[in-house]
């Protein structure tokens, strides 16, 4: 992707960096074609062979431990895998969300043993992760959800529905945040490790809900009807730390985020270019009118700006320096950036824009999630306000 002018960020420019980026583009030309990803939009799922392919790839769990069967790597080579996907527009394949947002639950909350029985299989593609957060009564605001695990005998009853839930529909393990003590607030909340690669009875997958966009990458309601699990799949096993462990690992999925909205805006730029380079309109190119130059100036400057807070962000993280509100900037002002850039952008091209075959129709539907997952736009502008 060309349509901005950056110097690779100093911690993206080793030589084993660029290994990486080039065996995982080997990757998505074998696996991520453009007749992959419509059929898995027509399907609306990713096909299992390729998670499993992925796995012997070794693009899951990339940075794990090796001892784990990971690759040893950080979040370096999550942000490679976010952006090499984002520039093929084939988000619907949510390595990241497996790799930089569930996994990271284990290797620093789950006991020895969870670790070691888990995290094998969802670095080898064996198992499919989802993490189940939202309900339909409660969002952003996760104090208010409603699922309950009841203790009993040596184990839990889980209890309630879950719904938006990303990779639902094919996910081995689910990680479920549940009430432990109604009573007890914010520490009364709970994670636990469901495997639901059986169908194990008092679990159910409801539909696959039909988007907006992102048709390609299932999402799902779950429910749990008094569905037993052993205790040792009470992540971390003690009682009421679930909320402090989902607000520590949210600013990473923020800027996991953070990254896919800027490969989008990258691509949609660099289609765009390319067409009213090559679009005539009144005997001269589109890219001719002072119009089109002004604007996609705008575009880029938005971009770079972009680009060059979201390395800071980066370089921030690997250092374990970087703290929510500021995660909480890169996620909304960058989506917000994204929604803008994609909307002018397809003007350009006119009543071809709006015709599902052309990359930016599909990047203006794909694109309007990202203000609202991992937290809506507004409550990252509250996190920012509380440290005004």
């Amino acid at each position: 992707m060309n349509a901005i002018d950056l110097v690779p960020a100093s911690f993206m420019a080793e030589t084993e960096m660029a290994i990486f980026q080039r065996s995982l583009a080997g990757f998505l030309d074998a696996h991520a074609s453009p007749a992959a990803i419509d059929r898995w939009r027509a399907g609306k799922q990713v096909d299992k062979a390729v998670w499993r392919a992925a796995g012997e790839a070794g693009l899951l769990g990339v940075s794990m431990p090796e001892e784990y069967g990971g690759g040893g790597g950080d979040f370096r080579h999550e942000a490679a895998i976010v952006q090499a996907i984002g520039h093929r527009g084939a988000d619907a394949l949510t390595l990241c969300l497996h790799n930089a947002v569930i996994l990271p639950y284990f290797a620093s909350y789950g006991t020895p043993e969870q670790r070691a029985h888990w995290l094998p299989r969802f670095c080898s593609g064996e198992m499919v992760t989802a993490i189940a957060m939202t309900e339909p009564a409660a969002g952003s605001d996760l104090q208010g959800m409603r699922t309950r695990a009841r203790r009993d005998g040596n184990g839990y009853r889980l209890t309630g529905q879950k719904t938006f839930i990303s990779n639902g529909q094919i996910a081995d393990m689910v990680l479920v945040a549940a009430k432990t003590d109604p009573d007890a607030g914010s520490k009364g909340i709970s994670l636990f490790i469901v495997d639901v690669s059986q169908a194990p009875e008092g679990f159910a997958r409801g539909r696959n809900l039909d988007k907006v966009g992102q048709e390609g990458q299932d999402t799902s309601e779950l429910f749990f009807d008094d569905l037993f699990v052993p205790a040792d799949a009470l992540l971390g096993d003690v009682e009421g730390r679930g909320m402090a462990q989902l607000m520590a690992k949210l600013p990473q999925e923020r800027v996991v985020i953070a990254w896919q909205a800027m490969a989008m805006i990258e691509l949609a730029l660099g289609e765009t270019i390319a067409y009213v380079r090559q679009r005539e309109m009144f005997g001269q190119s589109l890219a001719a009118f002072q119009n089109t130059q002004f604007k996609l100036a705008e575009y880029k400057t938005q971009a770079t700006i972009a680009k060059v807070f979201l390395n800071h962000c980066t370089e921030k993280l690997l250092a374990g320096e970087l703290d929510t509100a500021t995660a909480s900037m890169a996620k909304y002002w960058i989506s917000d950036q994204l929604s803008e850039i994609v909307d002018g952008c397809l003007q350009f091209f006119g009543g071809y824009g709006y015709m599902n075959e052309y990359p930016i129709g599909r990047l203006y539907r794909d694109s309007r999630i990202h203000r609202i997952y991992g937290g809506a736009n507004e409550i990252m502008k509250l996190l920012i306000a509380r440290t005004l």
